[in-house]
């Protein structure tokens, strides 16, 4: 009885070398709920596309509203963690230049391969009807461009929380692998809902990426890749 009542106790959880994990275990089922929940285009759609519709363009409005969405939850909300609670820098979470030459041949050899893949996907009548977020993104040349800026910052905010906030965040205590398992948990889960290719494809995508983000020392090279992806399923869907 001691020794189970010693294992759960809350001494130290939240002290010396257990505070970190500990806070980013926690504020990781939070912040995802809170995305999947009130963060998704359904729900502008379902509560706020009555009220709030930027130059009369719904879908436009719903694609930015989950973008920001994902950057500031996913994104700004960590990196004020890491610089408050945590006092360290953003440098150590993979958010810098790192090893630029691994990067930049991750990026050649990963980005076509992942591409790709994007197009038969693109004649899915699943991914269909899923994407683009913004179904308004093929009208134009214009409207394309716009949608893929804009989708930038939607994977800034996705790579800084689970390939830098979980994973590096999570690496001294964890390990390496623990933690790119841990990360790569995390961002299957919330692709539920999601076409089933998409979620089985996210299982690969995580180890994949989470092991060039440590031997790059890096997430930028992953933000450009998974950017590129998702940019060219929208392009593929919309002009092909």
């Amino acid at each position: 009885m001691n020794r189970f009542s010693s294992s759960l106790s809350l001494q130290g959880l939240f002290t010396g070398d257990n505070k970190k994990p500990t806070l980013i275990l926690l504020l990781a089922p939070f912040l995802l709920t809170t995305f999947k929940y009130y963060g998704s285009k359904d729900f502008y759609l379902k509560n706020l596309s009555t009220s709030v519709v930027l130059s009369g363009n719904v879908e436009a409005t719903a694609s930015l509203y989950a973008f920001a969405a994902s950057f500031v939850l996913f994104g700004l909300v960590p990196l004020i963690i890491i610089k408050t609670f945590f006092r360290e820098s953003i440098s150590s979470y993979g958010l810098r230049i790192g090893d630029w030459k691994f990067g930049w041949k991750a990026v050649a050899i990963l980005a076509p391969i992942m591409i790709l893949t994007t197009y038969p996907s693109s004649k899915m009548p699943d991914f269909l009807a899923e994407y683009p977020l913004n179904k308004s993104a093929g009208e134009s040349t214009f409207s394309f461009l716009s949608h893929a800026i804009a989708y930038l910052f939607y994977y800034i905010g996705w790579e800084i929380f689970f390939r830098g906030f979980m994973q590096f965040g999570l690496r001294e205590k964890l390990g390496d692998w623990f933690s790119i398992l841990v990360q790569t948990l995390a961002s299957c889960l919330v692709h539920i809902g999601k076409p089933d290719g998409e979620i089985y494809g996210s299982i690969i995508a995580g180890i994949v990426w989470g092991i060039v983000a440590f031997r790059a020392q890096s997430i930028l090279p992953i933000i450009l890749i998974h950017w590129l992806v998702g940019v060219s399923l929208d392009f593929f869907i919309s002009f092909t």
